[in-house]
């Protein structure tokens, strides 16, 4: 509970940032985009013996929305709504394990760029961003069925991570303001993720357990000055 009203106000916050950026920059360029962004990740698991399992990296998709507030051609503000989905899969002792986590992702970050109107932008962007985890599933096969049910996926409601990255983006139109987007995005998750409030039986274990979730995503996408 206190962890989910840090995670409200830190995003409340935000979102009076990001508008009074709005009202500031009415008679500037604002930019509205949709982008595809394929993501790897990669987190660590437990086996039933309490040794960690090291995660392999893994796609995942994800798709995103994004509001720019440009307050000169070299500097913006930028707040984006992310869903993504990542997954890690294992098999330990014939039970094969597939874990998928998934979340809305808020990133509010500093945009500096090498000319936001010009044909060709380089942009720099970083900033904090706020997850709310959108579900999780657990899908099990193989090995016997009573070894089946001893792992217990459990996630924090929220998390809350670094984001950062750089891309390109080019005029496509003679006015340049419908721009075709590509770059890289990382984050770096500042919290543990996993939710050791439940209780267990003497069998059971924590599959997700004293783990911070790292992305790195490219993406591609269209967005719209005006």
């Amino acid at each position: 509970m206190k962890h989910t009203i840090n995670y409200t106000m830190m995003l409340l916050a935000s979102i009076a940032l990001f508008l009074g950026s709005i009202q500031y920059a009415s008679a500037q360029n604002v930019e509205f985009g949709i982008r595809f962004m394929p993501t790897f990740s990669k987190f660590n698991l437990k086996s039933n013996t309490g040794t960690t399992i090291n995660g392999q990296v893994t796609v995942g998709y994800g798709a995103s929305a994004f509001l720019g507030i440009n307050l000169t051609d070299y500097v913006g503000i930028q707040g984006e709504v992310i869903y993504s989905a990542v997954s890690q899969k294992y098999t330990e002792v014939d039970v094969e394990r597939n874990i998928k986590l998934k979340y809305v992702n808020i990133p509010l970050l500093l945009s500096l760029n090498t000319g936001k109107t010009r044909k060709v932008n380089l942009n720099i962007v970083a900033g904090p961003q706020i997850g709310i985890s959108a579900g999780t599933d657990l899908e099990i096969s193989g090995g016997e069925i009573s070894t089946r049910d001893n792992g217990v996926l459990s996630i924090k409601k929220g998390d809350l991570g670094f984001a950062y990255g750089a891309g390109l983006d080019f005029g496509l139109n003679p006015t340049r303001t419908v721009r075709l987007g590509v770059g890289y995005r990382g984050v770096s998750g500042l919290i543990d993720i996993s939710d050791r409030g439940n209780t267990l039986s003497t069998e059971q274990y924590y599959l997700v357990d004293r783990t911070h979730l790292r992305t790195n995503a490219v993406y591609a996408g269209l967005s719209i000055l005006f």
